[in-house]
């Protein structure tokens, strides 16, 4: 049997650890920390396809869609729900982007549907607020981010036939071909290694990394935040119309005749994004920060910016926040959808997919092992 060792806990890991034993391969898994405590969990948990660019980007995030509802039936305890979204105009100028994006030629592939205000209300009861119409997304889903990475760790460790070792409180430090070492020494040897170190660019990625000219990926900070459970029930995940200016898939004709954004939109680059979790609290967000180093503190102006925002739309006040968090994300650099690149031989890097990572996760582990099975046999034999 073929032996993965996956250096990091977090989505992108556990989904290679998945791919890696659905291949009947033995798998060890390292994580610095108890449990993965990086952007994985820090995050709405959507399953975003209604705002990715055509072509190459839309059909990762398509695959990764398909691959999303499989896997539920199997993890149940992801939390999994085919909801769907709604993109809210506040104005004409953003209802005619949406308009437009309702007639691209892949509007039926993403499941777009131009609806005015009185039916996006019956779509989603809890929008009591103004708007001037809205974009359904059907393809949309969501998760549950903070346990993600613990639930499919727990399907990987069921008894079975012992082919999954999870190893909490391991940072790698040292790699060598088809080998890594921790911090105490232990050296874990597989047919293949994969580092998926999400936006740690020093430790062990981080000589590799430093190789490149520009470098191939940037970390980006955000700001987000969670309220006590919500008195409705929010049937969609809900964005306003500053996602508009951030996703590519709204890169329209129209997109030119966007007003300005609010000020402190425009100075912490903000886009309202609201899911309702399992427990029904509210998380909202959320905020880009691109230039390091990043503050150590969070600006108070981004929260009340995006939480009255979410008021208008819901018509409603919100519950009391009960949680604020920072997170950092890596996001390529280079036009591509993530980073991967041979470190050593038999040695992978995989990471930089951005706002996308929990979204492409397991199409990315997937097309990981088809192409290091194709790229000259990085599965083959240990020297």
């Amino acid at each position: 049997m073929d032996r993965v060792v996956i250096v990091g806990g977090g989505v992108l890991g556990v989904m290679h650890a998945m791919h890696a034993r659905e291949r009947g391969m033995a798998v060890v898994q390292l994580e610095r920390e108890p449990a993965a405590r990086g952007a994985s969990v820090r995050n709405f948990g959507l399953i975003w396809v209604s705002g990715r660019a055509p072509g190459p980007e839309l059909a990762l995030a398509q695959r990764a869609r398909t691959l999303w509802e499989e896997l539920a039936d199997r993890v149940p305890a992801a939390g999994f729900r085919a909801r769907g979204s709604l993109t809210l105009a506040a104005d004409d100028a953003e209802l005619a982007v949406l308009k437009e994006a309702a007639e691209l030629p892949d509007a039926g592939e993403r499941g777009f549907e131009l609806l005015d205000e009185a039916a996006a209300r019956t779509v989603n009861p809890a929008l009591g607020g103004l708007f001037a119409g809205a974009l359904l997304c059907r393809r949309d889903a969501i998760v549950e981010p903070r346990l993600v990475p613990a639930s499919f760790r727990d399907y990987l460790r069921a008894p079975r036939d012992g082919g999954y070792a999870w190893l909490p409180g391991r940072e790698a430090v040292e790699v060598a071909p088809h080998a890594v070492r921790d911090h105490t020494g232990e050296w874990h040897r597989g047919d293949l290694v994969v580092l998926c170190t999400g936006a740690a660019h020093t430790g062990v990625a981080g000589a590799h990394l430093a190789g490149y000219e520009p470098p191939p990926v940037r970390r980006v900070r955000l700001q987000m935040m969670q309220t006590a459970p919500f008195g409705g029930l929010l049937e969609t995940a809900v964005a306003d119309g500053d996602s508009l200016r951030y996703y590519p898939a709204f890169d329209l004709p129209g997109r030119a005749g966007l007003g300005p954004q609010a000020p402190t939109a425009a100075a912490t680059a903000a886009q309202l994004l609201l899911v309702q979790r399992l427990d029904g609290s509210l998380t909202i967000g959320d905020t880009h920060e691109y230039d390091e180093p990043f503050a150590f503190d969070v600006d108070e102006a981004a929260y009340e910016h995006l939480r009255g925002r979410a008021e208008r739309l819901l018509g409603a006040t919100l519950p009391p926040i009960r949680r604020r968090w920072a997170g950092v994300y890596s996001q390529a650099t280079t036009g591509e959808l993530y980073h991967r690149s041979q470190v050593a031989p038999g040695v992978v890097l995989v990471t930089g997919p951005g706002g996308r990572g929990m979204t492409c996760a397991p199409a990315i582990a997937e097309e990981t092992f088809d192409r290091t099975a194709g790229d000259g046999g990085l599965l083959g034999a240990r020297p």
